[in-house]
């Protein structure tokens, strides 16, 4: 016999029972209106459950969290994302063998009974008297499916499951109101199709679909009568019954399931015996969650669309909407990902740098006009083994979107913006600078926004090489990338228009914080994003219109109904002409500049090379007036290497380079995309050129040579066949960083 507790009182089996009496048959007096009868048993309700009147009407149910599916922009599926693994389907996609196995071991007098079975708490009652303990319980198949709605309801926060599934009175009778509330508005077909849509079917599976895909790679439609049955019995104890960890335990449930279908009549006891008789044969599906799974290497296009639902107020007013709505999931995200655009990414991200190598790539594609994001690779794949050099870390993007913390200094892709805000200020591309190797600046001479100077002392910002001294107007300080023209013309053209032309065009810090107003910001020392870099460039070949970057084309949820989306927000710049000037500019640049290495031979294309201090970030920027692609090549972890005799995919380099090697990833990058599209040009206009005193020729020598991927002479160096020292010509590893930073190269 069971004993009592020590200190006097039932024992827990004991209270159990008795829990088990009270709470059922206080809901069934007090739910008179399905069950009148209980009147007769004489048992008063009133002060049972205090407050009962304040438990709502209505059960609401929460739609139920399901797979999103997110696709690219031509249909095809990029990944499948859940918090639970769920495909909701009609009852008619249920296998009839299902319906009637659930009902058999769970509620065989469903369709018999209201939402509570009286003759069932009877019977449990009594069973559970004798034993002294719960040997039966009597919840029907919808007071099972209420429980499940608030267990669903309370998500993944431990709190509220707790709550959801609490031993208490009050928790029971407010299931029981509900439950016969249901049996009222949804009717028996209904409730079982809810059923079996919610319910926890083990490995990660919720719902019959996700189950049957699950442990036999088939629909629930298609379910036969032992795989039913096995099912079925699964949904008393998920774990102890789990048929791939414990077969013989699962096989005597399923035959356990299969004898009451028949004792029930549902099927023959002959068929019974033959299903009992066949072996589990399972045919595993493993479930494919989550960006890891995503295709063509766009597992970070793929979070940072993840990213857009979590962070655009679009998608909710707080954070915990827009968590909601991604954790329900049912959605089906159409992307702005180019299938082409992606594959060739991906390609160029990993063709020139591997993912064991100690620096990483980043390729970023925008769309001009559209802001549409077509493609992110990066040269280490997406994940979460750094054993496999895998990483989560988006190199394209900033924090907030699960970048980098500040993002990178872009070097001397920022040129073309001082020189996109000296042309609006009216200052011509014939303006000339004479400098030496190095110069200095008065700080003062540099205004901030609010007027004030830009600091104290002087600037010395210096070029690469010694040797670059002379003359030059925007084209050739552009092409051979010269740091000096560059301060002066920034001095010219004004800080603060410099830095408010970055901001036209999208230039943003990767950790959100503004854009620094210090001269060095026109030798690119504030740090940004490749993505912010190549949709930068994407105003160039837009004529001037810049357009914020987007990577989502359309939302609809798990009823079809879509979801309004954030579109790209376009404004002009700069006016037409000057974009046009600084294509006609940068086009000079892949012709005979710095990114000669990078140049496309079959339709127009202009970019920039960039090379920072020491070497640590090299980028080169492109774009045709169709699509505009940003390379980033540098150290991605812990403290930044400089890139000096270094090995990068298998190629050992004297120094990276802007030209050198994110160039040719460039070239690599923009081929594959464009492949077979059409080939538009940039609107012509005359570009006016000043004096130079510089010597063509030595200098065409020269800058060509210095972007080699070895840092050696190239075809067509002066004098073939003898080796030049790389300090001679084009080599030189000064760096002069001067005052206040800005010691940045091409």
């Amino acid at each position: 016999m069971p004993k009592k507790r020590s200190g006097g009182g039932l024992t827990g089996t004991q209270q159990a029972a008795k829990f088990l009496g009270v709470s059922v048959l206080s809901g069934a007096v007090l739910a008179g209106i399905a069950l009148p009868a209980v009147g007769a048993l004489g048992l008063a309700a009133k002060g049972t459950v205090e407050g009962f009147d304040e438990i709502p009407a209505n059960l609401k149910t929460p739609p139920l969290s399901q797979r999103t599916t997110i696709l690219d922009s031509e249909g095809g599926q990029i990944a499948t994302v859940y918090s639970r693994d769920r495909t909701v389907v009609p009852l008619k996609d249920i296998s009839p063998y299902m319906q009637q196995a659930i009902i058999a071991i769970e509620d065989a007098r469903f369709y018999e009974h209201g939402a509570i079975d009286l003759k069932g708490v009877l019977r449990a009652l009594n069973k559970n008297a004798q034993s002294g303990g719960v040997s039966e319980g009597a919840s029907t198949l919808t007071q099972q499916y209420v429980k499940n709605v608030f267990v669903e309801e309370a998500g993944d926060d431990p709190d509220k499951v707790a709550e959801a599934t609490q031993q208490t009175i009050g928790r029971k009778v407010r299931e029981l109101k509900y439950a016969i509330q249901v049996e009222e508005e949804l009717g028996k077909k209904k409730i079982l199709e809810n059923y079996l849509n919610i319910t926890f079917f083990g490995q990660q599976a919720y719902g019959i679909e996700a189950a049957s895909h699950r442990y036999f790679s088939k629909s629930a439609k298609d379910l036969k009568l032992e795989e039913a049955a096995l099912l079925a019995g699964i949904v008393q104890s998920p774990s102890r019954y789990d048929p791939v960890n414990d077969t013989e335990e699962a096989t005597k449930r399923r035959n356990t399931v299969l004898q009451r279908m028949a004792d029930v009549r549902d099927v023959s006891q002959e068929e019974a015996d033959k299903a009992k008789a066949q072996p589990i044969d399972l045919k595993i599906s493993k479930p494919k969650n989550g960006c890891i799974t995503a295709v063509k290497g766009s597992g970070f296009f793929c979070d940072y669309v993840r990213k857009t639902i979590l962070t655009d107020p679009a998608f909710g007013k707080t954070e915990e909407e827009r968590s909601k709505l991604w954790n329900l999931g049912g959605l089906t995200i159409r992307t702005t990902m180019s299938p082409r655009a992606q594959a060739a990414a991906d390609e160029a991200a990993t063709a020139k740098v591997y993912k064991t190598d100690g620096v990483a790539a980043s390729v970023v594609q925008v769309q001009p006009g559209t802001g549409k994001i077509l493609s992110m690779g990066q040269s280490r794949p997406y994940g979460l083994d750094q054993k496999q050099h895998e990483t989560v870390l988006n190199l394209a993007v900033g924090s907030k979107m699960g970048g980098t913390t500040y993002g990178f200094q872009v070097g001397s892709t920022f040129k073309p913006i001082t020189a996109a805000a000296a042309l609006e200020k009216g200052i011509s591309p014939a303006q000339s600078f004479t400098t030496g190797y190095k110069v200095s600046l008065p700080m003062d001479s540099f205004k901030t926004c609010a007027g004030a100077p830009a600091g104290g002392g002087t600037w010395d910002p210096s070029n690469e090489m010694e040797s670059e001294t002379g003359t030059w107007d925007m084209t050739s300080a552009l092409g051979k990338s010269i740091n000096t023209y560059f301060a002066h013309l920034e001095q010219m053209a004004g800080l603060c228009e410099t830095v408010e032309m970055a901001k036209k065009m999208g230039y943003v810090r990767g950790d959100g914080k503004p854009v620094g107003e210090n001269p060095a910001i026109t030798l690119g020392s504030e740090e940004s994003t490749p993505l912010a870099m190549a949709a930068a460039y994407a105003a160039f070949a837009n004529r001037g219109t810049y357009c914020t970057p987007v990577a989502i084309e359309s939302v609809t949820d798990a009823n079809g109904k879509r979801i309004k989306v954030p579109g790209s927000q376009c404004s002009q710049a700069m006016s037409e002409q000057t974009a046009d000037t600084v294509n006609q500019m940068l086009k000079g640049v892949v012709e005979d500049g710095t990114g000669t290495r990078a140049g496309l031979a079959d339709r127009d294309n202009a970019g920039k090379t960039g090379t920072t201090n020491d070497r640590k970030d090299a980028w080169f920027v492109g774009y045709t007036p169709n699509l505009s692609t940003a390379v980033w090549v540098g150290d991605d972890v812990g403290e930044k290497q400089s890139m000096y005799n270094i090995t990068i995919g298998g190629t050992p380099y004297d120094k990276v380079c802007g030209g050198c090697l994110p160039g040719p990833i460039w070239k690599i990058a923009m081929t594959g995309a464009l492949d077979a599209s059409e080939t538009p040009s940039f609107n012509p206009v005359s570009v006016p050129r000043g004096k130079e005193k510089e010597d063509k020729e030595k200098d065409k020598g020269r800058d060509r040579d210095r972007d080699r991927e070895d840092g050696r002479p190239g075809d067509d160096q002066p004098f073939p066949g003898i080796s030049i020292p790389p300090d001679l010509i084009g080599g030189g590893a000064n760096r002069g960083q001067g005052n206040n930073g800005g010691g940045n190269w091409p």
